[in-house]
């Protein structure tokens, strides 16, 4: 049965991107699909159904980033860069976040995001000695809340129902989705952080950042794009965390990287070069080396440089505490390498 716009890609049109090895056996095979594409917008590598809707999740960030900063939000610096980001709640990161309320002259409980409890570890033990319950600051989404209820102040609009679909910022992120993949939106639905999320293809998803890491370079592009692509580099730390994956690749490759739920990864090249996956299992432990390794086989990115990366950010397989296996490649993939 042909796919519609209510589902994703079937396994059937998926190819092994990695497996999980444990002592020489293979314990798990992670399927999805992937694209890499030129700057000019071509496609260089195709891997599976890379023109299906997938729920882009968190990779969308930058894009309501941007619509956000188009609507008058005056981000600077690390708060943009919080704002496309999916931030492990760290206290640099609840700083900066509750910085942007204050200057939208709102408050923590107008946050519309869950509250949670900080992903860091030192922000969640000072939260626990503070007697302090869990916080809206520390959801990863908060940047994006945040300039979201900026946007609304800015413009005078409604700031009790920003997440609401038919909110103008909402039908403005819409548009700015659409300008910058290239397509129209196949679903909308509603993300982990209670904001609609919208469901594009890959190829899309691609080509929207490649014009994100472009633009910096380019003269014709637009001001506010530039930022965001500058800002997630200057400030990696904001879009995800010290140590942690999407941030390390930022700061040791340069290249744009900006991790979704369910499985979907996103990077760029400053030159305009992308890459866009979805794991079909949703789970994106295989994420950053599958990405990372296709774009080094484009010719995007210098192997040694991956490999000193991978070993960073691809994590262990262990067995009482020690290494026993591996998470590598897939047929798909080592095909490519040949």
């Amino acid at each position: 049965m042909p796919l519609n716009s209510h589902a994703t890609f079937t396994v059937d049109s998926a190819v092994e991107l990695a497996v999980v090895e444990r002592n020489g056996f293979v314990e798990s095979r992670h399927i999805g699909s992937a694209v890499v594409m030129a700057a000019d917008g071509t496609v260089v590598t195709e891997l599976g159904d890379i023109t299906a809707p997938v729920f882009a999740r968190s990779t969308l960030k930058p894009l309501q980033a941007l619509a956000s900063m188009q609507a008058g939000v005056p981000l600077r610096g690390a708060q943009v860069a919080i704002a496309c980001g999916s931030h492990v709640g760290s206290l640099d990161h609840m700083d900066v976040v509750e910085g942007m309320l204050k200057a939208a002259g709102v408050k923590e409980e107008h946050l519309h995001c869950p509250t949670a409890w900080p992903e860091d570890e030192t922000a969640r033990n000072w939260l626990v000695r503070a007697g302090r319950p869990q916080s809206k600051l520390a959801f990863n989404c908060s940047g994006k809340h945040a300039a979201f209820l900026w946007a609304c102040t800015e413009n005078g609009w409604d700031t009790r129902s920003y997440l609401e679909p038919n909110h103008p910022l909402q039908q403005r992120i819409r548009a700015t989705i659409e300008e910058y993949t290239g397509e129209g939106i196949a679903h909308i639905a509603i993300d982990g952080c209670g904001a609609p999320v919208a469901a594009v293809s890959l190829s899309g998803l691609a080509r929207a950042y490649s014009k994100l890491a472009k633009a910096p370079g380019d003269k014709n592009s637009n001001a506010r794009a530039a930022t965001i692509a500058t800002s997630m580099l200057d400030y990696p730390w904001a879009v995800q965390g010290h140590g942690q994956a999407n941030t390390i690749v930022m700061e040791e490759l340069g290249i744009l990287a900006k991790i979704g739920a369910e499985g979907v990864l996103v990077m760029a090249t400053r030159q305009g070069v992308s890459l866009a996956l979805k794991i079909l299992d949703g789970n994106t432990r295989a994420a950053s080396l599958v990405g990372l390794t296709l774009l080094a086989a484009s010719g995007a990115v210098d192997i040694p440089e991956v490999s000193s990366v991978l070993e960073k950010v691809v994590e262990p397989v262990l067995g009482g505490g020690r290494p026993v296996g591996k998470i590598r490649l897939g047929r798909a993939i080592s095909a490519l390498l040949v």
